[in-house]
């Protein structure tokens, strides 16, 4: 009886210790998923340019953030030189738009704070549809996908226009025709045009083609 006892207690034992680690394990696996959970890639904001609304964040390109320190002077400046913020706006809008490897999903849609207002909602569901439709999640930074990545634009200003947009004309919008350079050619646009309309203290963009301006 006392031996068949010694056997009994020692299952017991083996039970209590193999729950503990099905527990335990259970507990090292939730945890894991939490804190995966708190590991989301979350891009802040790094600087701002308050009076325009525009804003910097953190994953931005060198170059990038480099045409932003050049707004942030010129729009500082005691009178704004309007050729040279137009030009910024070009230059930034088409790189952070064709810029797609530091974009988070394909929601997360560049050059938006540089579209005409009125304009931004439409902006943003053709590019998810067309651009950007297959820019996989990077939520939690472990995407692999290879993306283009924008190294450098220019600008050529073509002139002055009268613009129409809606019930409004723009008398004195700006049309440029721009080259982009990418890290490395992945058969993305390389060139095209801009049109930027005045909008208040802004100049903002109101249409873009594939082709150059003439």
């Amino acid at each position: 009886m006392k031996k068949k006892r010694k056997l009994n207690v020692k299952r017991i034992i083996i039970v209590i210790i193999l729950l503990a680690l099905i527990v335990t394990g259970s507990v090292l696996a939730i945890q894991k998923l939490t804190h995966k959970e708190n590991k989301v890639n979350e891009i802040k904001e790094v600087a701002s340019i308050e009076a325009y609304g525009y804003t910097l964040k953190e994953n931005a390109t060198a170059y990038y953030k480099s045409l932003f320190k050049e707004l942030e002077k010129t729009l500082n400046a005691s009178e704004v030189d309007e050729e040279k913020y137009s030009e910024l706006v070009a230059q930034m809008f088409i790189a952070d738009f064709f810029n797609l490897d530091n974009k988070i999903s394909k929601n997360d849609v560049g050059g938006k704070q540089f579209v005409y207002s009125n304009y931004q909602t439409d902006f943003e569901k053709y590019a998810m549809d067309s651009m950007y439709k297959s820019v996989e999640s990077d939520v939690y930074g472990e995407r692999n996908q290879q993306l283009p990545e924008v190294t450098k634009v220019t600008v050529t200003k073509v002139k002055n226009e009268n613009y129409k947009y809606g019930e409004n004309t723009d008398e004195n919008a700006y049309v440029y025709n721009f080259e982009i350079e990418y890290k490395e050619d992945m058969g993305y646009q390389t060139s095209g045009s801009l049109t930027l309309i005045h909008n208040s203290q802004k100049i903002e963009v109101a249409s873009m083609s594939e082709k150059s301006a003439e």
